[in-house]
C-alpha cells in the first residue's frame, strides 16, 4: 500500500480538530468535514489560530505553519473526501451513528482509501461489517487532546490487512505518537483497565465501603493517581463513563462490567460531572483552584505557602500549544474553558523550616522584642526626668 499523503477528518469536535491540526502541521493534505457549518467555522478558526502562536513563539517555523493552513481545507459535504488516502471519523461515540457514516464513506472513496475510526471502545470488526472493504477499516484512537497525548491505539479488526495495519502505524509515527497495538476486544487497552476501574469505584461507594472523599483518597495516596476515579468520572463525564461500560458489558458478556446502578442513577438524574455542575460531587461554578489543588494534591489551609507550590502554572486558550520540555510539562486540560494547562518548576520555591529553626528565629525575634521595650522603658523614665528638671 502507498504511503499515505492526504487525510479526511470527519467531525469538528476538539478531536476532529486535533487530529487535523496534526496532520496539517505534519505535512499532510486534510479535509475536514462536518455537517454543522458553526462547528466547521469553528474549528478552521481554531486550528489557524494555533498554528499562527506556534509560529509566534518559534515552535514552527512560518513556512512549515503556513504550508499546514494551506494544507487544511474544510467542508460540508463528504464528497470532497474522493481522493483521500485515510479516512478518521471523530464523531458521536455510537456504533449505529458509525455504522452508517462508515457506509456512506464506503460509497465515496477511492478503492485504496483506509477508513478508520476513533472509537474508544466500539469494535472495529463490526464497525467494518457496514463496508465492502472490511480489510481496509481499522481503529486509530487518539488520546485527548490529540496534539498534546503521545499515545494512540491502533486496533485491528477481524479482517484488518497487514497492509492497513502497516499504513496506519506509520500514519501514527509521523504524526510523533507513541503506539500501542490492541486486538478487537470491547474497550482495547486504555478504556478496558480504566473504566471497570472507575466502575469498582462506584461499587465501593453505592455498597457503603467508603466515603467518595475516601475513596479518591485511597487511590491518589496509595497509587500515586493525580485524580481519584470518582474526581476522574467527573472530569470524564458520567455519561461517557456510563456509554462505555455499556459497551464493555454487551461485548465481554460477564456481569462485571454491567455499569453500577448507582452510575445508571445519577445519568437517569442529569448528574454527569463537571459539565453539568454536579455529578459525584457538586460545582457551584467551576472552582481552578479547586481544580488545580485536586491535581496537584496540596491542602486548601496550606495553598498559600510558597513552600506547597514548586511549580508555576501555564493556560494557553485557543493558541498552540508548547513542546514538552524547557522544564515545562503539560498536565490537564480544563473541562470548562477547554484551556491547555502546563507545569513548569518554580526555582524560587523555598523548603519548608525545620522546627529547630523555626524555634530559634522565635527566639530572636523575642529578644528583639524585650530589647525594643528596654529601650522605650529607658527613653520614657529619662523623659520624666527631664520634665522634673524644668519644673524646678
Amino acid at each position: 500500500m502507498a504511503e499515505i499523503r492526504s487525510v479526511g477528518v470527519v467531525g469538528g469536535g476538539q478531536m476532529g480538530a486535533g487530529i487535523a491540526q496534526l496532520a496539517a502541521v505534519n505535512g499532510l493534505e486534510v479535509w475536514l468535514h462536518d455537517s454543522d457549518s458553526t462547528a466547521l467555522s469553528r474549528a478552521h478558526k481554531s486550528i489557524s489560530s494555533r498554528i499562527q502562536s506556534l509560529i509566534s513563539k518559534s515552535q514552527l517555523t512560518k513556512e512549515r505553519g503556513d504550508e499546514a493552513i494551506r494544507n487544511l481545507r474544510c467542508s460540508k459535504s463528504l464528497e470532497d473526501f474522493r481522493t483521500v488516502d485515510i479516512v478518521i471519523e471523530a464523531i458521536l461515540e455510537s456504533e449505529e451513528v458509525k455504522k452508517k457514516l462508515f457506509a456512506e464513506l464506503d460509497n465515496i472513496v477511492k478503492g485504496s482509501a483506509i477508513l478508520a475510526s476513533n472509537t474508544s471502545s466500539i469494535s472495529i470488526t463490526r464497525l467494518a461489517s457496514a463496508t465492502k472493504r472490511p480489510s481496509q477499516v481499522i481503529g486509530m484512537h487518539f488520546m485527548n487532546p490529540p496534539p498534546i497525548m503521545k499515545l494512540v491505539e491502533i486496533i485491528r479488526g477481524a479482517n484488518t490487512s497487514d497492509d492497513t495495519f502497516n499504513a496506519t502505524k506509520q500514519l501514527a509515527e509521523r504524526l510523533g505518537k507513541k503506539i500501542v497495538c490492541s486486538q478487537d476486544f470491547s474497550g482495547f487497552i486504555v478504556n478496558r483497565i480504566l473504566m471497570p476501574m472507575i466502575n469498582e469505584a462506584f461499587h465501593a461507594l453505592y455498597t457503603g465501603v467508603a466515603t467518595k472523599e475516601d475513596i479518591d483518597a485511597g487511590m491518589k495516596l496509595g497509587t500515586n493517581h493525580p485524580m481519584g476515579p470518582l474526581e476522574l468520572a467527573d472530569h470524564i463525564g458520567l455519561d461517557v463513563c456510563f456509554s462505555i461500560m455499556k459497551v464493555l458489558h454487551a461485548g465481554l458478556g460477564d456481569s462485571k462490567y454491567a455499569p453500577c446502578p448507582l452510575l445508571v442513577q445519577y445519568v437517569d438524574a442529569g448528574r454527569l460531572g463537571r459539565k453539568k455542575g454536579i455529578g459525584v460531587y457538586k460545582y457551584s461554578k467551576f472552582d481552578f483552584c479547586g481544580f488545580l489543588r485536586t491535581i496537584l494534591g496540596i491542602k486548601s489551609s496550606n495553598w498559600a505557602d510558597p513552600a506547597n507550590q514548586p511549580i508555576s502554572v501555564f493556560f494557553l486558550r485557543r493558541t498552540g500549544i508548547p513542546r514538552e520540555g524547557r522544564g515545562m510539562k503539560f498536565l490537564f486540560q480544563c473541562p470548562c474553558c477547554a484551556c491547555f494547562c502546563f507545569v513548569k518548576p518554580n526555582k524560587a520555591a523555598k523548603p519548608k523550616e525545620n522546627k529547630e529553626a523555626i524555634e530559634k528565629k522565635q527566639e530572636t525575634n523575642e529578644k528583639k522584642k524585650e530589647g525594643k521595650e528596654k529601650v522605650e522603658a529607658n527613653e520614657k523614665k529619662e523623659g520624666a526626668k527631664e520634665k522634673e528638671a524644668k519644673k524646678e
